[in-house]
């Protein structure tokens, strides 16, 4: 199974540029006026997951909540500094969460539209053993 995550936005180029530049997603795809739509798919290539962004001339309707969550696990302490730096140094300044989970485990920032994406470090826990 594969997984995409879908959501229409005001400025496509901002989103790209967001999640391109800051988290160094790829574009993996683009479509152009499609039933009056364009889009674009990012991700990582390889990857069984990716994100679209689509716009038209509809304004989107949709609210931000605070648990509406993008969770971004980097694979190193390294690569989570790295990309927090990058946040940091485009002045886009973290936000409290609103469940205290990810005041422990990660840092949380607003994307471009308001919604919140945590970044986070992927830490592989072994298996519990049955007795």
């Amino acid at each position: 199974m594969k997984f995409r995550s879908a959501r229409h936005t005001k400025d496509l180029n901002r989103m790209i540029d967001f999640y391109g530049r800051i988290l160094g997603l790829k574009v993996l795809g683009e479509f152009k006026d499609h039933h009056n739509y364009d889009g674009v798919f990012l991700g990582i290539p390889g990857s069984d997951w990716h994100l679209e962004f689509t716009t038209s001339n509809l304004t989107p309707v949709h609210y931000p909540d605070a648990d509406d969550l993008l969770v971004f696990y980097a694979e190193s302490v390294e690569e989570f500094n790295a990309i927090k730096q990058k946040f940091i140094a485009n002045r886009i300044q973290p936000v409290a969460p609103k469940n205290p989970y990810w005041q422990n485990n990660g840092i949380t920032f607003l994307d471009p539209d308001g919604f919140r994406i945590v970044l986070s470090v992927l830490r592989i826990v072994p298996k519990r053993l049955k007795p």
